[in-house]
């Protein structure tokens, strides 16, 4: 099969298997523990072969950026701590965008709140319903693993979401590339981008990145009003 069939008769089977059996919420969590941990190992250009995880030091930036920021050792850092065991995980339903993070953003600056939400829905929402030369295609199962696995590599988790689809409908190229964009954008290189789905339309990879930024705008978020609501209180 072609990199398209396989990942078209992926999600056919996921829907599948859904309708046959659910997994349960002990099976659920420790696939996301697995999920979280080996995010970690993946780094720009390929899948590191020791559990160390990745930090922006660890590699010299080809691209010069200095010019754009005042302290060029700012930049990504992973949420956990090198042979750190136990890592943090930010439960999505303690504290989330629609119940929590849109109130507080509304009342900390007025109406940016509705703005945001507009945004990421339509990002999230936005499809052809296509897959390259495919039509009539429901893509909403790839849009929402492409969007957790971002969160994901941020350490949140959400509690009714089987992180196995995210391993199954992801391929490598695809983890690096977006591990990539969403953590250090100044490395992406075309080759990168024309490493996964070859098959698809420019369009189409190029809503990748906008749910990608998304995304990541969204988890950035969600840290930044938690921690001001925990003040607040």
């Amino acid at each position: 099969l072609s990199e398209l069939e396989a990942l078209m008769e992926r999600m056919k089977r996921l829907q599948e298997d859904k309708e046959d059996e659910e997994a349960s919420q002990e099976e659920m969590a420790t696939r996301f523990e697995k999920e979280k941990k080996e995010s970690l190992l993946v780094i720009s250009g390929g899948i590191c072969a020791f559990p160390v995880p990745f930090t922006f030091d660890d590699e010299i930036v080809s691209t010069d950026v200095s010019r754009y920021i005042e302290d060029p050792g700012f930049g990504y850092k992973d949420f956990a701590r090198r042979g750190e065991d136990h890592l943090p995980t930010f439960r999505a339903q303690d504290y989330t965008w629609e119940n929590h993070g849109f109130s507080l953003v509304n009342r900390l600056y007025s109406d940016i709140g509705h703005l945001l939400d507009e945004k990421f829905r339509m990002v999230y929402n936005l499809t052809y319903n296509t897959m390259a030369t495919h039509e009539d295609v429901d893509t909403t199962t790839l849009r929402r693993a492409l969007f957790n696995y971002v969160h994901c590599m941020y350490g949140i988790r959400y509690d009714d979401y089987d992180y196995g689809e995210v391993n199954q409908l992801l391929e490598r190229s695809l983890k690096v590339y977006i591990k990539t964009v969403t953590c250090y954008p100044e490395r992406t290189t075309k080759r990168m981008y024309d490493s996964y789905w070859r098959q698809f339309k420019h369009s189409e990879k190029v809503h990748v990145n906008l749910l990608l930024m998304e995304a990541r705008m969204q988890a950035e978020l969600l840290y930044a009003l938690r921690a001001i609501t925990r003040h607040l209180t």
